[in-house]
């Protein structure tokens, strides 16, 4: 088992079937329209659509990017370009870092959009103003990773080590290169922000522990000690992310080894592990993960996702249809909210764990639902497991802005202590633009496979911009 060295630990500060909806069935409408009937409203202010709160620069960058989405041939040829740019070095000229045009071009757009910023001051200007926009803070992670290739099994992407010698270094500059780029990103995070850590991102010795089921690397071990200590001092959260399949057990394992030294003493959630629905298998390892959380008495931080590698994994062991998917993700928050999933939390069955959920995603109907059955529980004066929202910088700001104007609207009506706490954040990629290749291509395959959204936001974009043209002109 992965063990923190104790020598390296710092005291934490503190810190506290089915839903109503049938995600996959129900149409994608914009969220205002579902504003009265999600907060029960008897009269329901003027407001302003979600997408007035994005400055102009954003708003038009936000519909060219959603254009190119919603047209297929455009979309395919972008996917194209990113595969082609993704792969190994070039002559210069296709080469994102040392062709100025071509750095310049992709940063102004893509990047932009999708992505943080490259340095510190950019990062930090990014996340000072979607703050100011009303998100609760940032989620925010270095970059670089690796992407085992499921034919092949071998590892892919930008950053990485040549070198595969099973034979430990003496310093691995792989984990070095993680080490020094994951502290700094420590240091752009504050209070409330979370730093999201993508372990195979320290290179191919950590990736073979990781599936092999060894013990992490001595150097490994000390640098993430470092890093999740920084973190907890300046009180941000810490989200481990959810890689491919092949590397998910190891994972699972540094998580749940992070959650039994930090989600203690009254602490709540420090760390989170991600739990993916697109897996036929994760119902039952959060099960597992309650019943040790139970045993070893931490709160279990979970944050739950849809998924994001499932075009190279093993196909069996993904649910059948995305209505599966929808449906376990669905199930999986509805039981963890009302503090009855599987056996726990049910007459004579185990006690339900102290747990925390984060719920990443961009669907409309999942957020809703969750909100709805959080409220109600609220209203009857039930236990309540905290629960927070996420989507990805530059994607589903309809849902994101939706919800902020929910929240607004319902402590309103009901006032503070009457509502659900809903707190909602983005999450950000920071990193050089080779090292954010793969993530852009992620981002343009996901727009991609969710083309009812895409269309949908992007009808809700063009039609703020003539919004903003049309009062321009009134006034």
């Amino acid at each position: 088992m992965f063990r923190i060295p104790a020598s390296h630990l710092r005291a934490a500060g503190s810190g506290s079937r089915h839903l109503t909806l049938n995600a996959h069935r129900a149409a994608y409408t914009p969220l205002r329209i579902h504003v009265r009937h999600a907060s029960q409203l008897s009269k329901a202010p003027a407001v302003l659509p979600p997408h007035s709160k994005l400055p102009l620069k954003v708003l038009l960058r936000s519909l060219l990017v959603a254009t190119i989405s919603s047209t297929s041939f455009l979309l395919t040829s972008v996917l194209g370009v990113l595969k082609f740019l993704n792969d190994s070095p070039r002559f210069w000229v296709f080469d994102v870092e040392k062709n100025p045009l071509l750095h310049g071009l992709m940063k102004k757009t893509m990047y932009n959009h999708f992505c943080a910023g490259e340095n510190q001051v950019e990062v930090t200007s990014t996340i000072s103003e979607i703050k100011r926009m009303g998100f609760r803070g940032a989620i925010l992670t270095y970059a670089r990773e690796i992407v085992v290739d499921n034919q092949t099994e071998e590892e892919v992407g930008k950053g990485m080590l040549e070198s595969k010698n099973e034979t430990e270094v003496e310093k691995d500059s792989g984990i070095e290169a993680w080490r020094e780029g994951v502290l700094t990103t420590v240091e752009m995070v504050g209070e409330g922000d979370i730093l999201a850590l993508k372990l195979t991102g320290a290179g191919p010795a950590v990736s073979e522990t990781l599936s092999s089921g060894k013990p992490l690397p001595k150097q490994m071990a000390e640098a993430l000690a470092e890093v999740c200590s920084r973190a907890v001092e300046r009180k941000a959260r810490i989200f481990v992310d959810a890689e491919q399949i092949k590397v998910q057990p190891g994972i699972d394992a540094v998580a749940l080894d992070l959650m039994r030294q930090f989600n203690t003493n009254g602490r709540g959630a420090v760390v989170y592990s991600t739990y993916q629905a697109y897996l036929k298998g994760t119902p039952d390892v959060l099960a597992k993960h309650m019943e040790i959380a139970n045993k070893d008495n931490f709160v279990l931080g979970v944050k739950l996702v849809r998924g994001a590698y499932i075009s190279s994994e093993p196909r069996q062991l993904i649910n059948d249809t995305k209505e599966d998917t929808d449906d376990s993700y669905n199930s999986v928050a509805s039981g963890l909210l009302s503090q009855r999933y599987r056996d726990f939390g049910k007459g004579g069955g185990a006690n339900f764990p102290e747990l925390e959920l984060f719920l990443a995603t961009h669907n409309k109907q999942s957020v809703l639902a969750a909100n709805k059955l959080q409220q109600s529980r609220v209203e009857m004066g039930q236990p309540l497991t905290k629960i927070q929202y996420g989507q990805l910088l530059g994607m589903a700001d309809e849902v994101s802005f939706g919800l902020l104007q929910l929240a607004d609207i319902t402590a309103k009506e009901k006032g503070a202590k009457g509502m659900a706490p809903m707190e909602v954040y983005k999450c950000l990629s920071w990193g050089s633009l080779g090292d954010c290749l793969s993530y852009l291509l992620r981002r343009a395959v996901e727009n991609r496979d969710a083309v009812s959204r895409t269309k949908s936001e992007f009808n809700a974009l063009k039609t703020e911009v003539w919004r903003r043209l049309t009062s321009t002109v009134s006034s």
